[in-house]
Order: structure tokens, then sequence, then C-alpha cells
């Protein structure tokens, strides 16, 4: 049998570079869709369901926060966002709203393959052993096996990005795991200076299982060094 031949959707308005991309990505031995403006971007998501995004940020009728935003609501695929801006702000505003990782203009085609197949490889399930099956610590439970996690035994909608990281905090519950163990642990030693990535999904993370994430319960900031996942008092 042969493997699996990914689906990408690439968004972008400009379609010199919208070529471009569709090119390296096919020779890569990607499937890849495209989509001019924010709408068509949408609706090609819809209907391709594709395995991962690539959005430009700047796009007619939708921009891709939108888009990313709308796409969170019904797929968790990795959503790659390219900026001509290397503001922080506009970063961590596409982290925000449910991208996992970011390109900014100009970029070269080793740089992006080796962001979509990084993006890629950390949304296969994730299947390191565990010293125990199920981790529980009130009313959050992760279940290593099934790679789910629920509150209050309703299954919590995390994207893989989101689940890596609660699974390798409760992996180490009760210890403090450091930024740049997170980091390289979740999206790759290349990654680990990266605090914002880290610091944002985080956040999103503790949106989805903290009763009040403001005073958060599970999972704590230990200042200065990292996060840890509480541990259950037995």
């Amino acid at each position: 049998m042969s493997p699996k031949k990914y689906t990408i959707l690439v968004a972008d308005d400009d379609p010199h570079l919208l070529r471009l991309v569709r090119r390296n990505l096919e020779l890569a031995s990607f499937r890849v869709c495209t989509a001019s403006d924010g709408d068509s971007a949408l609706k090609v998501a819809e209907a391709e369901n594709p395995d991962l995004l690539v959005l430009d940020i700047m796009m007619p009728s939708l921009d891709g926060y939108e888009v990313c935003r709308r796409v969170r609501e019904f797929s968790v695929a990795p959503i790659i966002m390219l900026t001509a801006k290397d503001a922080e702000e506009d970063k961590v505003l596409g982290l925000d709203v449910g991208a996992d990782d970011y390109l900014t203009k100009p970029f070269s085609s080793p740089e992006l393959l080796a962001r979509v197949r990084a993006a890629l490889r950390r949304a296969k399930q994730y299947t390191g052993e565990s010293p125990q099956p199920i981790f529980t610590c009130a009313e959050l439970t992760v279940d290593f096996a099934q790679h789910l996690a629920t509150l209050d035994g309703r299954s919590i909608n995390l994207t893989p990005t989101e689940y890596r990281i609660l699974s390798f905090l409760a992996r180490n519950a009760g210890r403090v795991v450091t930024q740049q163990d997170l980091l390289s642990k979740v999206w790759g030693p290349e990654y680990k200076d990266e605090a914002h990535l880290l610091r944002v999904n985080i956040a999103r993370l503790r949106r989805k299982v903290e009763p009040d994430p403001h005073e958060p319960r599970f999972i704590l900031t230990r200042s200065g060094i990292g996060y840890t996942l509480v541990k259950a008092e037995s």
C-alpha cells in the first residue's frame, strides 16, 4: 500500500507566490489545493478537509486570522500563517486564533517544506510509551491510549499541538517542565527559543481545561522556569 498523500491548502492573494508554493509542495509529493481570498479558502477547507493549511494573513474578503478562527470550528488540522510583518504581536494574534506556526515573508522553499513536514509530524498521534494509561486530577483526565482529554467526563476539543503540550505535562505531573524542554519536545529542538509559541498555546489550553483560566488550578506557571501540571493527591 502506498503512503498517504497529504493534502495541503495554500491561500494567498499573490498569484506568483501561490504558484511558487504550489509547485514546491507538489514536487515534494503533496497534493495541493489553492485559494486567492479568504472566503474561497474557507470554502475549500470545508470541501477538501486538508491535512494542513498555509494561510496568508492579508487576504481579500476574509483575512487569514478570520479564516483560521472559522476553520478551528470544524478542524484541528495544523495551520501555518504567512505574514509580511515581523512584529511579534502579529505572530501572537495568529497563534491566539488557532494557528500552530508561522512563516515571515520572504521565506525559502526549504524553510517552507521544513515547517510543513514538522507540523504534519506533530499532528500525528503521539505514540510515546507512558508509565500509566490514564492521568487523572480532579475532573481533568488524559487518556494516553486514546489520545483524548476530558473534563467532567466531556471530551475537550484540543488541537494536536494542545494535546501534545497537555500530554507531556501529564506525563511529568508534579514536576516543573522548563519552557525550552516543552518547546523542544512539542515543536522540535529548532523551536527552543520561540517562547511566544508556548505562551500563546498555554493560554489557549487553559481556556479549554481550566474552570477559570485567570486562576488556573491544573496548569501552573513557575515564573522564569516553565510550567507544571498539578499531580492528584494520593
